[in-house]
């Protein structure tokens, strides 16, 4: 999520000491950003015609960088104010703005993203695998239901640093399918399968550019990872430029891929990319690779929604009082049971909502631009405000109301045009 997928899928990253270099930081956050929503960006373009498209993504881009620093700034503001400081998550710093209130709604918008992201990887992963099986009368829907006994199994794994080598080659096979539609593009370019002219610019219709910006805003995922990765930096003062650098590398190749993606296959282009790849043996690898890849990290996506679940199972009574029992191997077994179950719960209740989606780059402009709206900049903003407005100079108070306001338009907006379609 993709938005706030990325907060997990960087974990097996940032679970070395403090003082990474420049060079590991740079890694953790193209990591952590970059993940399987740009395959939604082609059919965005689609949408709101190449250059609509092409600016919403840069907005967002730019959006999404000014927004990290404000976290970085409130961070280093509390820091000042408060001997014991140590803000390490998102959730940290929302308790440290807004009281319990903040920690509330942070962890809440958090959680729901996550939910968002992870419902995005199971209709993903179902709609490859239905079109791998065209032909033997396997549904999206269908495909996804499959998955739920081998995700069931795999979120019941004690460690996630067993899953790390798969988030990897996840990232591979990402840069493998964009690196195949762009072949597709040249190759379609020197036989004169398409005119530039038969592409369009900009649609006529108003919901074109907030639906491209809503997939957009998904595609910059790992928002609520931005304080640990400054904190993990040896010299945290190259934060800023660092990650400027980045995000421009990460803009610039999310543009061109959805240029490219758009130009290759015009109105057919599907709102999976890989949906449109050539029925040969090299596409279909990478379909089955990408597969592989996301149903391997899915747990990852479910560990910080476990994390919330188990923590408040934690506090029913009836929980607390098996593990008053006496008897200590019960009482394990009890937990670990209630636990087990929870888990598998979540799996179900998350691929019923899979099966209902109508498709990929749908689902991933809603949740770009209701929660991951709100993750990257609605609650940014909020923060700076309530934490440093008096020191503000009128410029830049201007500039957080105007971030706020927009944010939650785009959210209202954003959820309404995607809901009703475009």
């Amino acid at each position: 999520m993709e938005c706030g997928g990325g907060q997990s899928k960087a974990v097996p990253l940032l679970d070395k000491p403090a003082g990474a270099s420049a060079a590991q930081t740079l890694g953790n956050i193209i990591v952590s950003v970059v993940g399987t929503g740009v395959l939604g960006l082609p059919f965005a373009l689609r949408i709101a015609g190449w250059l609509a498209g092409s600016l919403g993504v840069i907005i967002a881009g730019l959006g999404t960088y000014y927004c990290m620093l404000l976290l970085v700034e409130c961070r280093e503001k509390l820091a000042s104010i408060e001997d014991s400081a140590n803000r390490k998550t998102y959730g940290d710093l929302g308790y440290g703005c807004m009281g319990r209130t903040g920690r509330y709604i942070t962890e809440s918008v958090i959680l729901v993203a996550q939910c968002g992201g992870s419902v995005a990887y199971l209709v993903f992963v179902g709609q490859n695998l239905s079109s791998i099986l065209n032909g033997y009368g396997f549904s999206v829907a269908s495909c996804i239901f499959l998955l739920v006994p081998i995700e069931i199994g795999l979120s019941w794994i004690g460690s996630l640093s067993a899953l790390a080598p798969f988030s990897v080659f996840a990232s591979v096979c990402n840069l493998l399918a964009m690196l195949f539609v762009v072949k597709e593009d040249i190759q379609q370019a020197f036989e004169g399968e398409f005119s530039f002219s038969d592409r369009t610019a900009v649609t006529s219709s108003i919901g074109g550019l907030p639906f491209a910006g809503g997939v957009a805003v998904f595609c910059f995922e790992g928002f609520g990872m931005t304080l640990a990765l400054e904190g993990s930096m040896r010299d945290k003062t190259s934060f800023p430029r660092l990650l400027g650098q980045a995000l421009t590398g990460i803009t610039l190749v999310y543009v061109l891929f959805g240029f490219a993606g758009y130009m290759a296959y015009g109105d057919q282009t599907r709102d999976s990319v890989t949906l449109n790849l050539p029925r040969n043996w090299s596409a279909i690898v990478i379909q089955i690779g990408l597969c592989l890849g996301l149903i391997f990290t899915f747990p990852i996506m479910l560990h910080p929604i476990n994390e919330i679940i188990e923590g408040k199972l934690a506090k029913v009574k009836w929980f607390q009082k098996a593990h008053d029992n006496n008897d200590e191997y019960s009482t394990t077994r009890i937990g670990k049971f209630a636990i087990y179950m929870t888990r598998a719960m979540v799996v179900i209740q998350l691929a019923v909502l899979a099966s209902c989606v109508p498709g990929f780059a749908v689902f991933a402009s809603l949740v770009g631009s209701t929660v991951c709206a709100l993750i990257s900049f609605v609650l940014p903003a909020t923060f700076h405000l309530a934490l440093l407005g008096s020191s503000l100079k009128l410029w830049q108070r201007t500039v957080d109301f105007s971030i706020l306001l927009c944010g939650m338009l785009f959210a209202a907006y954003g959820t309404y045009n995607a809901i009703v379609g475009v």
